[in-house]
């Protein structure tokens, strides 16, 4: 692995506050699709250090960087065959380092995708696994176990990759290893003190560079029951966010099992260790939302992603009790809350609010998006609605490139240009998550919109040209506008982390009181609602009089 032995001299801006990660606003960049600086097609760094004004003038206070490292793209960046180098396609540890540095120049702090449940195939360490045979130290690194049956020509056990099929595959020598996702993700062995010991030198290693903070992915999975004889399932598992009930929390054999927590407590004493404090965030599918709380607690991550608010329809009551037990939970556990809407693991909520309830998101991309149609002014107009009630939530706030320009979903890609793993690997029954990683359109016109001087890796459809940046810069109704508005207000408003609901909103309408004051009212019915007394700061769409329109959401004085 690349190593650097000297730290550049960029400025940490986060040190005037250590906990501003606590009511953030986070944009996630997939860097891929964010802006192509060298017109290859595919987005990277100096690509995104070109664009950071954007994210300056819309005010969100830190970026997120999707894996940027060297991979192969079987699933996307996340399959990282180096953790402490650049994939040259994107560019350079220079060019790292210029973009972070402009980042803190604009006062953005910078956050990095940690990947450490499994590597890249290509690894160095995998590679050498291979060479090294049954037995090695260099498979003790990872999780390799002989098969079964009369000639070890059956998995180990009848555990299912996220993707589809087994979780198993078997190398020339007869053994088989462990991958939760696509055959070229090998699990590490997170019971390997080696693994532990490198995953320390990683932490450092962004740290020194002036990195504010990392989102961990698939935090839940690092710990796994590998005793002998390794337990079977029982049942098909095809995803990872699927709860199996017949397991005791925190025994499952992979998934959020209690010693995981002794990991992310030895993590903290590193990101600790750093002035101001190093943050992090957990991406954990668990259930219930308590175990959740765990990783988000002060000695370890500190914060964990909310899926269930993700998850949840467009409906008052539902909404109600996610944020209530949301913010309970975080309380408990000494966290702020997390919401998001969108990222790039799922339909971008423009489209997905609009689906009838029940609707199968994979059956809808499969129809190209026809089956049912969304009406995408619709779409816009939820989405928007959507998003004043998030940013006015006590808590981090997580948006995901685009959503600030509305992008729907771009359900028809053809067939032929998917690239996500997920296609091929069930046999092409599951679409994948292609349509909300298609590039951003930057201008009007231009081959790829203004992404980049040549086309884009996933091609956009020519409705992208009205939603570009430049389409909306400056024009006061377009949606750009409405995030610029409202993460300014947002700054001016915030205080504490605590809300009080009305308890007199009309069925349909969620109404609350912040700690200082100011109000937030969002109609999630079929009918116009009298507003309550209060000056509109500011609103999700047009009013009528006082009347506040079906899926509109209003900020009060």
């Amino acid at each position: 692995m690349t190593v650097r032995t000297t730290t550049p001299d960029t400025p940490d801006l986060s040190s005037r506050n250590p906990d501003w990660w606590r009511q953030a606003v986070i944009y996630q960049v997939y860097p891929r699709s964010f802006a192509d600086a060298d017109g290859d097609g595919l987005g990277d760094l100096k690509g995104v250090a070109q664009r950071l004004t954007h994210l300056a003038a819309l005010g969100v206070d830190a970026l997120w960087l999707s894996p940027f490292y060297p991979s192969e793209l079987a699933d996307g960046g996340y399959d990282v065959a180096d953790y402490r180098d650049v994939d040259p396609r994107l560019g350079t540890l220079d060019d790292f380092d210029a973009m972070a540095a402009e980042a803190h120049r604009l006062g953005l702090k910078v956050i990095v995708d940690l990947v450490p449940n499994h590597t890249s195939h290509q690894h160095v360490w995998f590679q050498e696994a291979l060479r090294a045979g049954p037995g090695s130290p260099a498979r003790e690194r990872y999780v390799f176990r002989d098969g079964r049956g009369p000639h070890g020509e059956l998995p180990p056990t009848d555990w299912q990759s996220v993707f589809g099929g087994s979780a198993w595959r078997r190398v020339p020598d007869g053994q088989w290893y462990l991958h939760l996702f696509t055959p070229q993700q090998p699990d590490l062995n997170w019971e390997n003190e080696e693994v532990r010991a490198d995953f320390r030198t990683t932490l450092r290693f962004w740290s020194d560079r002036g990195v504010d903070g990392f989102r961990v992915d698939v935090a839940h999975a690092l710990a796994k029951d590998l005793s002998e004889p390794l337990r079977d399932l029982g049942a098909p598992e095809l995803s990872h966010e699927d709860a199996l009930p017949r397991f005791e929390p925190g025994t499952h054999p992979f998934y959020d099992r209690d010693e995981v927590h002794e990991i992310y407590r030895d993590w903290r004493k590193i990101l600790d260790a750093y002035r101001p404090p190093r943050m992090a965030v957990a991406e954990a599918w668990v259930n219930p939302a308590a175990r959740r709380a765990r990783y988000a607690r002060p000695d370890e991550l500190g914060q964990a992603f909310n899926f269930e608010y993700l998850q949840a329809g467009w409906d008052a009551e539902e909404l109600k009790w996610v944020i209530t037990d949301s913010l309970a939970t975080a309380r408990a556990a000494g966290a702020s809350a997390t919401w998001v809407l969108s990222n790039h693991d799922v339909v971008r909520h423009t489209s997905r609010l609009m689906l009838p309830p029940g609707t199968d998101d994979n059956a809808w991309l499969l129809s190209g998006g026809h089956a049912p149609s969304v009406d995408e002014t619709a779409g816009l107009r939820r989405a928007r609605a959507a998003t004043l009630l998030m940013l006015a939530l006590p808590g981090s706030s997580y948006v995901y490139q685009g959503e600030e320009l509305g992008l729907p979903e771009v359900a028809d890609l053809p067939l032929e240009v998917l690239q996500d793993p997920i296609w091929e690997q069930t046999g092409r029954v599951r679409k994948g998550r292609d349509g909300c990683r298609v590039p951003l359109p930057w201008t009007t016109t231009g081959p790829s919109y203004g992404f980049g001087a040549g086309g884009a890796w996933l091609p956009q459809p020519p409705s992208f040209a009205g939603y570009a940046v430049e389409a909306q810069d400056g024009v006061e109704s377009s949606t750009l506008e409405l995030y610029r508005r409202a993460l300014r207000l947002r700054r001016k408003l915030l205080e504490g982390e605590e809300l009080e609901w009305a308890p007199d909103a009309p069925p349909g309408v969620l109404h609350f009181a912040r700690s200082d004051g100011w109000r937030c009212v969002a109609n999630l019915s079929s009918a116009a609602v009298e507003l309550p007394p209060g000056e509109v700061l500011i609103g999700s769409g047009p009013l009528k009089g006082r009347l506040l329109r079906p899926d509109t959401t209003v900020w009060l004085a």
